[in-house]
Order: structure tokens, then sequence, then C-alpha cells
């Protein structure tokens, strides 16, 4: 597949301080210089979400690439009510969600993982990870080194607030499968930075 054609193109005829109304009605039209625009608006931030659901920048920029072809070819249906940006960052997430079905993730997933029978009132949601001195890069990395399943769930649940039922409907799980799974991904995180956080502290000493 080629590279979308705006990432070639030149910006000609729209104002690049043009607000997103109106940058969405020339896209609508199917023009280049706003598509452009619009792309070089929003895809740092939809590169952070694809960041998230992929373990490499390689397959996380096809993500990007994918995601903005099909938010081009489907702008018509967005109708202006509620945020451009969250209908914009919907079709990324789906799209990830997608390719981990593509791949078989979610087969593997439920093979290993899906069907464990876990106490619901065992498994704390609440108590926030402690990241306030961890560089956000180092974060990203932890969620990027999670296994699958663990790292959809926790992305989900974390940055999407989805809940554990949208969470199971989506991934075609049951809820205590998806809280498990979320508990897991987050006791693996606190893991690698309670071993930053004592590795920090002997420097400091030091």
């Amino acid at each position: 597949m080629q590279r979308f054609l705006l990432l070639s193109i030149y910006i000609m005829n729209c104002d690049v301080n043009m607000d997103d109304s109106r940058l969405i009605i020339a896209c609508k039209k199917q023009d280049r210089d706003a598509q452009r625009i619009l792309y070089e608006r929003y895809a740092p931030t939809m590169m952070g979400v694809c960041l998230r659901y992929c373990r490499d920048e390689e397959s996380a920029r096809d993500l990007l690439h994918d995601g903005f072809i099909r938010a081009f070819t489907h702008i018509g249906s967005y109708s202006g009510k509620g945020s451009f940006e969250g209908w914009l960052r919907r079709i990324f997430v789906n799209l990830a969600l997608e390719d981990y079905r593509k791949e078989k993730q979610k087969l593997r997933f439920m093979e290993e993982y899906g069907y464990l029978q876990t106490n619901e009132s065992d498994i704390p949601e609440d108590d926030m990870l402690d990241i306030d001195d961890i560089p956000r890069e180092e974060v990203l990395e932890m969620i990027k080194s999670l296994p699958p399943g663990y790292r959809a769930v926790f992305n989900m649940f974390i940055f999407e607030e989805m809940s554990h039922k949208e969470i199971a409907i989506e991934l075609g799980i049951n809820e205590a499968a998806s809280r498990s799974q979320f508990y897991r991904a987050k006791t693996l995180l606190q893991k690698k930075i309670s071993a930053i956080l004592t590795e920090n502290e002997k420097r400091h000493v030091q």
C-alpha cells in the first residue's frame, strides 16, 4: 500500500489557522490541503494512541497511516456533535483492536486467560500507580512491554475510560476476565515501577 498522499502534498489554498469545523467541511469535499492541515494538527496525539496499542514504533506508524485513511474516508459520517478528537480517537482504537483480532491475539488471550474465574472482590481497581517520578517515555515503554491481552485491557480501561462490561463486549470475553487482566497488567507495571524507583533511590544515596 502506498503511503497516504497527504504526507507528500503541499499546503496551498487552506489557512493553517483555520478552525476544525471549516477544515472538516473542506475535508468532506476531499480537499487535500485541508486533509494535510488536519493530519498535522492531530497526528502527534493519535501517534500517542497508536504507540500505546503497538509493541514497536514501526507498527504504530502503520496504524497511524491506516487510521487517517479511514478517518478521511469516513469523515462524512462525522455529524459535528461531540469532540472531533474523540471521534478520531475512536477510529484509531477500533482499528488497533481490529489488528489485535486479525493477528489472533484475541484467540490466544481467550485460550490462556479468557475463562479464568476470578473473585471480583479480590481485585482492587482504584489504587493508583506511583508514576509521578518516572518519565512519560519510560511509562509508555512499560505499557508497550505488557503481553498483548494485558496491554489491550489496560489501555481500554485507563485511556479509553471503558468499563469492564464494555471491554468484555468489545473483546468477546467475560467481565471477570477483563478485571483479572487489568489487575495482572497493573501488578506487572507496579513491579517495574517499584524497581525503577528503588534504583533511583540508590542513585540518590550514592
